[in-house]
């Protein structure tokens, strides 16, 4: 027996379950399930994500998990006893797994990554959270680790930022809206750092060996990060020694082998690079060097990308690939070939290194990792600072790159092997020990040896050097190159022959500026020179820095490239910076950077000359604060607060900051410069922050002494600032006012409440009041009643509102989070300040509502409301004195609620900010229409949440509104039709139960309008052009349609008093007619929208266009509508050139349109004109594009009557243009023949406007049959090609799938006059072949009876099916549905007849174009020819004559007699016209193909001699069974033309040249009594 479970309600899948039991749960592993019953072993429940599905399942699958019950019953919701951080996970895990299996569909590769390493991340922080060991604070940092990967995932997928209180997600119901708001609203900055610290990354590398089969000398690795997109190094350089097996040089120093490359964000074109340098000999194949000189020489280079490191494992080890590069003179750029793959040179060797990626800020990996830090590794640093430099931080480095250098060749025969030499020296001239790296994990040396690049003039080296030189050793150091020519022949000697210098600081203190510098190149050959080196200091160093007259060094060739790039926390290379400190004046941005030392300097003069300098140094303070307002120097804020708390000793200060500050503020209404005045007191929260630490520093080293001193100077700073705050500030500005209000509030916190309340007057409430409510309890109860009256008058007049939010917002913060007695009286005035609240709201909304911090408002709109109860509300009611006030109360206050429910009043993902209004307002359409209520848009996760917490508010609104509507009575009639859209725009809203509640209201809306009208036009007109334009929105579903054709009958059934009426009235009918044509119009609207949604333009698209405009005309005669979509499709048929039927299209608006003056307003695209001035632009866009679209019959049409419109308006320029190049074009260019097919749509999955209907399409240029089936089968991807021609079954219509049939099908032409007459140019009759077609033709061979195998011709009938279509094609379409079908079956004597007829044709039309030279190519003619007559040689027409010719046949079938006669001429028709096809033929053939031509005539005379055909002019016998019972009666015909029928000339034969034509009869007995007669012909040439 099932019985309802008491603790079993949750639980985990452990393993999957088929289900295959009666009414069994298929299982997952990991799904989630509720529990409702249990019975012996076995559950009942649900799985969460889909509660609709009950079932059962054994209970030993199930993990049992603690859980609270909500709601105990039927609709109980079980939310389970666990972390609420892991809750959280869990189900944003579950979200993003399917968003982010779209990401790899739609190709986002980055994020894809990135939320992949993300999410493993994740999982491996869950597993320690859940194992519980961790210690509280590590738990705190796991916490706040996952929550800020939570936010960084959600923000990149577009979802919902979630309000947090200790990483915690923060339940809306147990705090204020306001405290929400703030929440949320707080939400960018914490975010914000949150993102930064995920986006920060760190390389740990350990370089394990090289790989390689001929190494034999010692090697030096260099690693750094590199940016491929801007192409420049991201960090130091790494610098590792092999020896000459490839492994580590110090192998007992693992340190050296390591490094971890700090503070990179990766952007996706990061890579590892890493340079390989050999130090050996000068080439390969050069012998060992006695003196053992060795050269740095290019080896290789390895990349490998970030990208790659994200999807790896946590630590792999890699084999990179080792590059050479393909010449040395590209050795600077290898790394770039490498990565654009244009270097293939594989050296055959790998290095192996272990990668691993690590990512947060540095302290966070030194709690985590701390064996990589307490083992000594190396730390690679980043080129440059991180966002943010704290104090106590210090670095000055100085990076220089070899970049290249010009050289000449010094009286060599080849280019020189130049290598440089660095060294740097201090003031005196001596070298600086250890100042020189070659990068991170190897110590600095006193000198640094360049690559040596053989035999090069012109060398690139790219090479990166690090000198950590002392700041006090800055001033005067400089830098020498010296260049030496290594020669391989003179005992490895490397000879001097010139230096460069550069010093690192000039005369003003500045640095060397960063970028690139060309210096100069002094010739020396002697190391003596250099000794002194303030000879050579006296130079110039650079060729920027030359005078103009000095056009010696200029003009030199030689010249040597490097660039700088300085990373200091003490040295600038800004002179302002330098001139600034010297006089206090306004420092520049940069001052940020040395921001500890730049204070300390300034409070140092503080205290040593305060009475000179105090009010300069206070100034400079003042100065530095509002920088960090700017948003460029904001991430400086934590600086200056660390600074503060930490850094700053000047326990002496605050008396003169005090001293200063008075000074500036009881100047303020005197002062000539309010601005400089603005700058003080927008600091001033600052300055408060500095003058409480230096007293607090005082009172810590003197033990409390002077605080009276303190308390008097705080007093008179107070007084001056309550004196200016009393004043009417004549000639204050109000940013001076407010600053001056907020400077009080500060020094409202630096004494105690009652000390402060003496001061306060009324004046000032309204600027302090709210940090006065928050921070002092004691005076609440004294000020609460008079910032209410206050606030009312500040809100009625529009003053101040930014303050009044805010202190709003803590008001009712308060009032939610505390219920201690200071708040006991507060319940008392709520009634008072909602009225005074409410009163004022609807004066200032419209206002407020565009201010920046109009979601403040709202909030406390909002908490306001929610903390009402119903007395409050009744006695907010009874406030008004009459009913017109409280009429237009209520208008404003729901003018406010529209505006607020717009989707831009909060950001998108505020989803809980929005929804807590269900409990307070139930609105119109805007209301159900919120973006945030769509909850089919949502996760089913976050679905789920919102229905078990609010429901579905639309569905209570909807009943609302219902409810509303029946209460209207009589009054409706002023809603309709009005209220018809909107209510539309309801139902369409894919909610069954809100559409079952709202749609019966048109029903009710006919009905009225019914009464009142005797017609429901206006409800009709209304409902579908609204209809129209919010499907087209891509509102509605296939089920509203299902359910709005449902009215007709089933939905009456909750309403019988209004089916009773109904059933009486005599509109029954009318109604549901106009449900059933706007349920076929929602088809195909449904049809084009979901068309619409395709990328490219295809069949669906035009076809669906065509129904629904065909509908508005037919069956809406809407033609505004119908217009609309004339234009839209004539856009498709241009956007898939179309042409023809593009012409087609817009014929149909120039069809309605007449040639008169009316005007005619601006429609679409066309502008207010005449009608007669429309209709001519039509017109010429229509020939334009038949002219395009090869149809120039069509736009002769067209021009002739506009020629008559021209004609009527002596418009004589233009009617000279007309035409005469479409006739041209008509005899000149060729066409190409199209070819049509037969396209059936069988099944319910294809849209209406083609479902179980057949089309015939014309086809594109050059597309034959298989092509076309391709291009449909990619049109319907999911369509069944079906393999035969016969007609569905109804299994196949009613299928639910989609069926296509496809075969060709042969056009029947109208003006078969025109075909037929004779001396119409072909191209002429191959138009009308091909156009104007309404009757299409399909032939399929079946044998009837018993299949003769000796001759299947016997047996053979011809099934024709004939499709007649709605249109002719072409037309506005390239389909058409077949109207009509007929189907005849043709006899083999019938259809041997039209096949020899069909060839007879052939052959004329390919003999003529030879013959008139029309054809360029004889190959046509000559294939054609050998298909006939090898035919007829083997077996083609004897096999005519021996099914049909003979004696049973002919006894057997007497009704054929004519047809028989009909077929033996056409033979011989065919024997005359390719006897002359071959005369044709032999005049045009060319000599190669002559061999091919006598091979065709012997066959035709072995065809003739088949058919019984005898040269000359003897009679021919065809039976030689009747030979003696002939009587042959001979006319002789004169035949102009062979290819017309003869006409008879005369009995007697004339003397001339002409074609005889034998005309005689053959006696056939019949079986019957009656002889017949058969007229057989024959032609021969006679002279």
């Amino acid at each position: 027996m099932w019985i309802p479970t008491e603790h079993e309600k949750y639980g985990v899948v452990l393993a999957s379950f088929r289900g295959t039991v009666q009414h069994g749960l298929p299982l997952e592993i990991g799904d989630t399930v509720q529990i409702l019953e249990k019975c012996e072993g076995w559950y009942r429940g649900f799985i969460l994500k889909n509660p609709n599905v009950k079932g059962i399942f054994p209970s030993s699958y199930i993990h049992l998990k603690n859980a609270h019950v909500k709601n105990k019953g039927q609709f109980e919701t079980v939310i389970p006893v666990e972390d609420s951080v892991i809750t959280e996970m869990t189900s944003t895990l579950r979200d993003w797994g399917a968003m982010w299996k779209q990401l790899y569909v739609k190709n986002e590769g980055d994020l894809f990554h990135r939320l992949w390493h993300v999410m493993n991340e994740i999982l491996d922080l869950r597993r320690q959270v859940l194992v519980g060991h961790l210690t509280h604070d590590r738990m705190r940092d796991v916490k706040q680790h996952i929550t800020a990967r939570l936010d960084w995932g959600n923000e990149q997928l577009g979802l919902d930022l979630v309000p947090r209180r200790e990483f915690s997600m923060v339940d809306p119901d147990e705090i204020s809206v306001t405290e929400l708001y703030r929440l949320v609203s707080g939400l960018t900055i914490p975010h914000m750092i949150f993102i930064c610290s995920l986006c920060t990354h760190h390389l740990f590398v350990h370089v394990k060996s090289l790989m390689s089969a001929n190494l034999g000398e010692e090697l030096e690795v260099f690693f750094h990060i590199y940016d491929g997109r801007e192409n420049r190094p991201l960090s130091e350089r790494f610098f590792v020694r092999l020896n000459k097996s490839g492994l580590p040089k110090s192998p007992e120093k693992t340190e050296r082998q390591c490094t971890l490359f700090v503070y990179f964000s990766y952007c996706g074109s990061i890579f590892c690079m890493s340079v390989c340098v050999c130090a050996g000999r000068m080439g390969a194949g050069e012998k060992k060097n006695l003196c053992s000189v060795q050269y740095r020489r290019p080896f290789g280079c390895a990349v490998v990308s970030i990208a790659d490191l994200l999807t790896a494992d946590s630590k792999d080890d890699h084999l990179l690939k080792v590059y050479a590069c393909n010449t040395e003179s590209e050795w600077y750029q290898i790394h770039e070939n490498i990565i654009k793959k244009a270097n293939s040179r594989y050296n055959l060797s790998g290095l192996a290194v272990a990668l691993q990626l690590l990512h947060g800020d540095i302290e966070q990996l030194r709690r985590e990792y701390m064996v990589l830090f307490t083992r000594g590794v190396s730390i690679t640093r980043k080129l440059g600072f991180s966002d943010v430099i704290m104090p106590g931080e210090m670095r000055n480095d100085l990076y220089i790159t070899l970049e290249k250098g010009e050289f000449e060749k010094g009286g060599k025969s080849v280019a020189r092997n130049v290598e440089i030499t660095v060294y740097v020296l201090d003031i005196d001239g001596q070298i600086l020990k250890s100042h020189v790296a070659a990068g991170s994990g190897e110590p600095g040396g006193d000198e640094y040896h360049s690559l040596v690049l053989y035999h090069n003039n012109s060398p690139r080296w790219a090479e990166q050097i690090k000198l950590p030189i002392p700041v006090d050793m800055f001033r005067g150091s400089h830098v020498r190159f010296e260049f030496r020519h290594c020669s391989t022949k003179d005992k490895g000697e490397k000879k001097l022959f010139g230096y460069s210098f550069v010093p690192l600081m000039q005369e003003d203190g500045r640095t060397l500026p960063d970028g690139t510098h060309e210096l100069i190149i002094h010739k020396c050959e002697e190391n003596t020179s250099l000794a002194d080196c303030s000879r050579y200091l006296k130079l110039p160093f650079s060729k920027a820095n030359l005078p103009s007259n000095n056009q010696t060094l200029k003009g030199t060739k030689e010249s040597f490239w490097i660039t700088s790039f300085l990373c200091s926390t003490k040295l600038t290379q800004n002179g302002k910076l330098y001139s600034g400190m010297d006089i206090f004046g306004h420092l520049p941005g940069e001052v940020c950077l040395f921001l500890q030392d730049t204070l300390d300097t300034l409070f140092g003069i503080l205290d040593e000359s305060s009475q000179r300098y105090g009010l300069k140094v206070f100034d400079s303070l003042v100065h530095i604060i509002n920088l960090l307002q700017d948003s460029k120097f904001q991430h400086f804020k934590p600086v200056m607060d660390t600074y503060i708390e930490s850094h700053f000793a000047g326990a002496l200060s605050y008396r003169d900051l005090i001293k200063v500050l008075k000074w500036y503020v009881d100047r303020i209404v005197d002062a000539e410069h309010q601005d400089h005045i603005q700058q003080v007191l927008k600091a001033s929260e600052y300055i408060f922050k500095y003058i409480i630490q230096s007293r607090r520093l005082f009172s810590l080293a003197t033990g409390g002494q002077n605080e009276d001193e303190f308390r008097v100077c705080i007093h008179e700073l107070f007084m001056s600032i309550r004196f200016f705050l009393s004043q009417e500030n004549k000639g204050t500005s109000p940013v001076a006012q407010t600053q001056v209000y907020v400077l009080y509030v500060c020094l409202c916190l630096t004494l105690t409440c009652m000390n402060m309340s003496q001061f306060l007057c009324a004046s000032m409430i309204i600027k302090c009041a709210s940090v006065v409510c928050v921070c002092f309890a004691e005076s609440r109860c004294i000020l609460l009643p008079v910032v209410l009256r206050v606030l009312q008058a500040h809100m009625q007049e529009q003053r101040d509102l930014v303050m009044c939010a805010r202190i709003l917002t803590s008001m009712l913060s308060l009032i939610k989070k505390e219920e201690n007695e200071a708040f006991s009286r507060l319940d008392e005035t709520k009634a008072s300040f909602s009225v005074s609240y409410a009163k004022s709201t609807n004066f200032s909304f419209t206002y407020v509502c565009v201010l920046f911090h109009q979601g403040e408002f709202v909030a406390c709109l909002l908490a306001l409301l929610r903390q009402m109860s119903d007395r409050h509300y009744q006695q907010l009611l009874q406030a008004f004195s009459s009913k017109d006030d409280l009429r237009d109360f209520l208008l404003q206050i729901f003018t406010v609620f529209r505006i607020l429910i717009r989707p831009e009043m909060f950001p998108k993902d505020w989803t809980v900010m929005r929804l807590v209004w269900d409990s307070y307002f139930y609105l119109s359409v805007i209301f159900i229409n919120q973006p945030c209520l769509q909850l089919e848009s949502f996760s089913p996760s976050k679905r789920k949440k919102i229905l078990e917490k609010y429901g579905d508010m639309r569905v209570m609104m909807g009943c609302e509104i219902f409810s509303m509507w029946q209460n209207l009575g009589e009054h409706k009639l002023n809603f309709i039709p009005a209220m018809i859209g909107p209510f539309l725009e309801v139902t369409l809203v894919p909610q069954p139960d809100l559409r079952n509640v709202m749609i019966p209201i048109f029903h009710d809306m006919m009905d009225w309008e019914q009464r009142r009208s005797g017609n429901f036009k206006q409800v009709e007109a209304k409902l579908i052009d609204k209809l129209d334009s919010l499907m087209s929105e891509g509102k509605g579903d296939e089920t509203y349609r299902e359910l709005f054709n449902s009215i007709r009958i089933p939905l009456f059934g909750p309403y019988p008093s209004l089916l009773k009426k109904i059933e009486r009235e005599t509109w029954r009918e009318s109604g549901i007619s106009l449900i059933a044509t706007v349920t076929r119009l929602m088809e195909r609207l449904l049809d084009y929208r979901d068309c619409m949604k395709l990328g490219e333009v295809d069949g669906k698209k035009i076809g669906c266009t065509v129904s629904l405009l065909n509908f508005y005309k037919t069956e809406l005669n809407k033609e505004e509508m119908y217009i609309r979509y004339i234009h839209k499709l004539y856009d498709l048929h241009l956007k898939a050139q179309n042409y023809t039927e593009a012409s087609y299209t817009l014929l149909l608006y120039d069809e309605l349109l007449e040639w008169s003056d009316r005007p005619l307003r601006e429609f679409l695209n066309y502008p207010m004109q005449s009608e007669w001035q429309r209709k001519e632009y039509l017109h010429l866009t229509i020939v334009q594009n038949f002219d395009r679209g090869k149809c120039w019959e069509n736009g002769i049409i067209l021009c002739r009557e506009l020629a008559d419109q021209y004609e009527s308006y002596y418009d004589y320029r233009n009617l000279s243009k007309m035409r005469a190049s479409l006739y041209d074009k008509i005899m000149d260019q060729q066409r190409l023949e199209p070819e049509f097919f037969r396209v059936g749509f069988y099944g319910k999955k294809f849209p209406f406007f083609l479902r179980n209907k057949e089309f015939v399409c014309r086809g594109h240029d050059y597309e034959r049959l298989e092509a076309f089936q391709q291009r449909m089968l990619n049109e319907f991807p999911h369509a069944i090609a079906m393999q035969h021609v016969n007609q569905p079954d109804q299994t196949i219509y009613q299928a639910d799938a989609q069926y296509l049939q496809i075969y060709a099908v042969t056009p029947i032409p109208e003006s078969q006059d025109v075909l037929q007459r004779d001396g119409v140019p072909d191209n002429i009759k191959s138009f009308y072949k091909f156009n104007h077609i309404w009757r299409f033709r399909y032939d399929r061979p079946f044998h009837k009876g018993t299949k003769d195998k000796e001759n299947e011709f016997k047996s053979l009938w011809v099934e024709r099916t004939t499709l007649t279509l709605v249109q002719s094609l072409p037309g506005i379409s390239r389909w058409f549905e077949v109207e009509k079908r007929e189907l005849v079956e043709v006899s083999p004597l019938e259809n041997a007849i039209e096949v020899i007829e069909n060839k007879n044709l052939q052959l004329r039309t390919l003999i003529t174009q030879c013959q008139s030279r029309q054809m360029q190519n004889i190959n046509p003619l000559t294939m054609c020819l050998n298909g006939v007559i090898d035919a007829a040689v083997n077996g083609g027409l004897a096999r005519y004559q021996e099914a049909f010719f003979v004696k049973d046949y002919i006894m057997n079938h007497p009704e054929d007699g004519e047809k028989i006669g009909r077929l033996r001429e056409l033979m011989f028709e065919q024997a005359h016209i390719l006897e002359y096809g071959l005369a044709v033929h032999e005049k045009f053939v060319p000599q190669d193909m002559r061999p091919l031509h006598k091979k065709l005539v012997d066959q035709f005379h072995l065809m003739k001699s088949s058919l019984g055909i005898q040269v000359g002019q003897r009679i021919i016998n065809t039976h030689t069974a009747c030979e003696n019972r002939n009587r042959p009666l001979c006319l002789v015909f004169r035949v102009n033309d062979p290819f017309s029928p003869p006409r008879i000339k005369s009995p007697l034969i004339e003397p001339s040249s002409f074609i005889c034509i034998f005309v005689y009869f053959i006696y056939i007995p019949h079986a019957g009594t009656t002889e017949h007669l058969i007229m057989c012909i024959s032609s021969s040439g006679m002279k």
